[in-house]
């Protein structure tokens, strides 16, 4: 049986330590925001409910069919998809929720994505 990383085991410590502090409500959900080494997700998380209200990752179409040279750039798009997504369910204020991980480089991106799509957080 496979041990889990000591890398893996400091995240999920962080993760928990940040949702402490981060609730997100209907007036503003959370902006998560979970990586892999080759892909990233986002999601719009209404914590009240427990439901999630829109997401976009890089397995979508629009990002995929999207000439996008590296993985910065393509979270970046997803940002700016997720930010659409939530413009058109009336959304414009979200807690950013960066899921344990150093705020730079694909989580930077995806937020200047978000941001540049007219999300406030």
């Amino acid at each position: 049986m496979a041990k889990t990383s000591e890398k893996v085991l400091s995240r999920q410590k962080r993760v928990q330590r940040i949702r402490k502090k981060i609730a997100g409500t209907a007036e503003r959900p959370r902006l998560r925001v979970f990586k892999s080494s080759r892909h990233i997700y986002a999601q719009i998380i209404d914590d009240t409910k427990g439901a999630t209200l829109c997401s976009a990752s890089t397995l979508l179409e629009a990002v995929t069919g999207a000439d996008l040279s590296g993985k910065v750039a393509q979270a970046n798009k997803v940002g700016l998809l997720v930010a659409e997504q939530a413009k058109l369910k009336g959304i414009e204020k979200v807690v950013f929720d960066r899921g344990g991980y150093i705020y730079h480089g694909r989580v930077k991106a995806l937020s200047e994505g978000a941001r540049e799509g007219g999300l406030v957080f």
